[in-house]
This record gives C-alpha cells, sequence and structure tokens, in this order.
C-alpha cells in the first residue's frame, strides 16, 4: 500500500513530467510555425529534391523510373493478352499494328504508352522541366484516349476481356500516379531545395538561415560548426574506411580514458609524425604564397574570401587584419588550445592526445549539437604543427589516423588541412599599435548527407564569422 508521502511524491513527478511534455510541444509547434515562411529544416524531402553537381534529384529520378516502368508493364501485359488469346505474337503485332483497327487493336495502347515515356523523359529527364503542364496533357490525352478505348472496343470478339480491361486499367492508373507524383512530389521537393539553397547562396546570412541560432563560432584548430541532416540513418558514415575500423564507445567517460592512456609514441610513429608534420608546413606555405586563388566576396569589415578548386573539394581562405603580434597570437592559439572551449561555445572539448615535441602534438577535439538535434556533432583527430615559414608564423594541422575509437553520437570528420597564418604589418602611424595579417585556410570533409555546394556556401559564411571570433578573442584578453 502507497503511504500519504508516496501519492504525494508521485503526484508531484506526474506534474513535472507533464509541464515538460507541454512545454515541448509548445516549443516545438511555435519553432514549426515560425520555420513555415522562410526557414527550411534539412530534412529528408529537402534532400531529396536537391540537385547535386547539376544532377538529377533524386525524386526527378524516381519519377523518371516510374515511367519506365510504366511502358515495361504495359508492354508485359500485352504479350500476356496476345498469349492468352491463343494468338502469335508476331502475327498479333502485324494485325494490330499494320491493320490497325481502334475496335480490334490493343497496341494501340501500347504505343500512347510509349509516345508519353518519349515525351516525359524529353521534357523532364533531358531538359529539366519543372511544370507540371507536360504530364499533365499526357495524363489528360491517355485518359481521353482510353475513354475512347474502352467505348469502340469489340468487347464481345474477346473470349476472356478481363485481361483487356486489365490492361486499359492499369494505363489509365499509372498515367495519373504520374501525373500525381510529378506535380506533388517533384515540384514541391524540388522548389523547397532550391529556395534553401538559394538562402544559403548568401554569404552575409546565417548559416542555416535561422534553424541555427547560437553566439558567433570562435577560432580553434579546426572548424567549430558542421552539418547533418536530422534523423540520418544508422551508421550513415560508416562508408569510410577509417571508420570503418573504429570502434563505438558506449560513455564518455570510457573514451576520454581511453585518450588519457594514450601516452607511449613508438619511433615509428614518432618518424611518421615528424614528416607529416615537415609535409604539413610546406603545403601550408605553398597555399599561402599561391596565384591561385580566386576572390569569392568581401565582407563588411574588409576581409577577402577566396577559393581554390582541388581534387578533394574547395579550399576556402579569409585575410583580415588584427591587433595583435603575429607571432604572440600564434602562439597563445597554438598554446592553450585545451582552453578553447570556455571561450568558444561551438567547441564541447579540446584535448591533447599526444605530444611528439614542442611544437608538434596530436589533438582531439568535438562540437557540439545545434538546434535541438539537428546539427549532429562531430569529432577530429588532428595533428598540429607550429613553425615560421618566411613571414609567416604558422599553426597548421591536420588528420591523422589513430587507434581512438569513434565517440558515442559524434560522427569522425577530417582537416584535410588547416592553417593559421599570422604575418607582422608594420604601422607608421603609432608605434603602440601592432598589428598583423591573419590568414586562416580551410579545407575539411564533413563526412555528411549535404550536397557539397551548400557546404561551400556555409564554410564561405563560416570564416567571416571566424575572424571576427579572432578579434573579440583578442579584445576580452
Amino acid at each position: 500500500m502507497m503511504t500519504e508521502e508516496d501519492r504525494h511524491i508521485r503526484s508531484v513527478a506526474e506534474n513535472l513530467l507533464s509541464g515538460s511534455l507541454q512545454s515541448q510541444r509548445s516549443s516545438y509547434s511555435h519553432r514549426s510555425i515560425n520555420s513555415i515562411n522562410r526557414d527550411f529544416i534539412v530534412n529528408e524531402e529537402v534532400i531529396a529534391g536537391a540537385r547535386h553537381n547539376n544532377r538529377m534529384s533524386s525524386t526527378r529520378r524516381f519519377f523518371c523510373l516510374l515511367v519506365t516502368f510504366d511502358l515495361l508493364l504495359t508492354c508485359l501485359m500485352w504479350l500476356l493478352c496476345t498469349t492468352i488469346a491463343g494468338e502469335n505474337i508476331s502475327t498479333a503485332f502485324v494485325q494490330q499494328v499494320l491493320h490497325y483497327n481502334i475496335s480490334t487493336s490493343l497496341f494501340d495502347i501500347v504505343f500512347s504508352t510509349l509516345t508519353r515515356f518519349i515525351v516525359l523523359l524529353f521534357f523532364y529527364a533531358l531538359l529539366q522541366l519543372n511544370h507540371w503542364i507536360i504530364v499533365a496533357l499526357t495524363t489528360a490525352s491517355t485518359s481521353a484516349f482510353l475513354g475512347a478505348k474502352v467505348y469502340f472496343f469489340t468487347w464481345d470478339g474477346v473470349p476472356q476481356p478481363g485481361f483487356q480491361a486489365l490492361l486499359i486499367l492499369i494505363s489509365f492508373v499509372l498515367a495519373w500516379a504520374e501525373a500525381w507524383y510529378f506535380d506533388y512530389r517533384v515540384v514541391p521537393q524540388e522548389m523547397q531545395a532550391q529556395y534553401w539553397m538559394n538562402s544559403v547562396n548568401n554569404e552575409r546570412s546565417p548559416l542555416l538561415q535561422n534553424v541555427l541560432v547560437g553566439p558567433p563560432s570562435r577560432i580553434a584548430e579546426s572548424v567549430g560548426n558542421f552539418f547533418t541532416p536530422m534523423d540520418s540513418p544508422t551508421h550513415s558514415d560508416d562508408d569510410e574506411d577509417h571508420t570503418k575500423s573504429s570502434k563505438s564507445i558506449s560513455s564518455d567517460d570510457e573514451f576520454f580514458n581511453i585518450v588519457k592512456r594514450v601516452s607511449y609514441l613508438s619511433p615509428i610513429k614518432f618518424d611518421e609524425y615528424k614528416r607529416k608534420a615537415s609535409l604539413l608546413v610546406d603545403q601550408s606555405y605553398q597555399l599561402l604564397i599561391s596565384k591561385e586563388w580566386q576572390k569569392h566576396s568581401t565582407t563588411t569589415e574588409g576581409d577577402i574570401i577566396s577559393v581554390m578548386d582541388s581534387s578533394h573539394g574547395k579550399i576556402f581562405k579569409i585575410e583580415g587584419i588584427v591587433e595583435a603580434s603575429a607571432q604572440s597570437l600564434i602562439n597563445q592559439l597554438h598554446d592553450n588550445v585545451e582552453d578553447t572551449p570556455t571561450w568558444n561555445k561551438d567547441v564541447s572539448v579540446v584535448q591533447k592526445v599526444q605530444n611528439v615535441d614542442h611544437n608538434t602534438d596530436i589533438i582531439y577535439q568535438s562540437t557540439k549539437t545545434y538546434g535541438g538535434g539537428l546539427v549532429g556533432p562531430r569529432d577530429f583527430i588532428t595533428l598540429r604543427h607550429r613553425n615560421r615559414c618566411g613571414k609567416y608564423y604558422l599553426s597548421s594541422g591536420t588528420f591523422v589516423n589513430t587507434n581512438l575509437p569513434t565517440r558515442k553520437n559524434h560522427i569522425r570528420a577530417e582537416n584535410k588541412i588547416v592553417c593559421l597564418a599570422a604575418e607582422s604589418i608594420e604601422d607608421d602611424e603609432s608605434s603602440e599599435r601592432t598589428q598583423c595579417r591573419v590568414t586562416w585556410i580551410l579545407h575539411v570533409d564533413l563526412k555528411g548527407w549535404l550536397p557539397q555546394r551548400v557546404i561551400d556556401k556555409s564554410l564561405a559564411s563560416m570564416l567571416e564569422k571566424m575572424i571576427k571570433s579572432i578579434r573579440d578573442y583578442l579584445r576580452a584578453k
């Protein structure tokens, strides 16, 4: 039997739970209503309607497959009707085509389907037309023809009219299915995806529009904002070789205990990391002095964003002036990397895994979830190296394959190359002011499901926020 105190405790708990659920429903409804006007959540419909690298969208490709299925099924049904009627296929073809009569021939239904197949694929697969008028005309024409067919066909002369009637019904239903799917699926999804992509094209607008609301991202050794569609399939990123070999850890405590135990560095690994660090400096310097950069945009504060094409995607760069000593800035950000989460709210953890030497180490970094779970967390294993090359002070990073497992609920992404470079600027106006030109180069593989075009536009906008974060960080020091 429950005591009076137990009943009271249970009542309070039920009230708290009910209030929490109502609050969540209210918050979700409010967010959904506000998002209808402009902001589109990255869901399966947006992805299905997106055209990646100017290829056909998934929903349009399914429509073309449906049209092809319509033709094949109609041909198969005609063959069945001819065979069941006891006719020779070649003889029936000659009688129904060369000696055509609407009252006895069934091949005109096949011809109608073939005509619809050619017209629809020409306009919607080849020309990529987005209007429904063509499929409406083909469906209306098919319906009118089939109606006339039913009226004029000699049903008394057919021993088993059930299959002939089924052939007409199948052609009628599939024609209307094509019209319905194109008008209610293809057109809305492609328009929604195009509208969302056009919104992302504006590099001044917040990333993913107003879906992601939060403080400006801060400077870190790798990118702090990464995007993953909500409800991605389980193990959706396990196609990569390096993620296949990693086990998922059941708890954060277990994961970080493993990180803390990683201390021994074998001579082979030591030499490997030193070679990779040396190569990293050369790659960073070549990117800094390269003439292949193309100007992408200029921010409101005068910072210049540039882009370069590579075999592994686009590389982004931003250049701007900050109030700091070049060497001091690089040393602060490199040495105090584990303090990044205290001032960068987008980063959840930064932890050193191994020290190779005074200027080289391996760090683990993870990012937080955004927008109530719309943006999945990422984690990185990055080899960093600090050096001076020419007039630049560098802190560069690149991904390395380690035995560290994949953290639970995180996706292991890769920094192809990230480089923070600073060069001193002599200020003739005042000897008290110390300035340097900061260059941030970013080349990442997000391992997500978003179209590359969306990622490129998002990274350009992110760079603008990153250099602003550097200035905010320096003013706070």
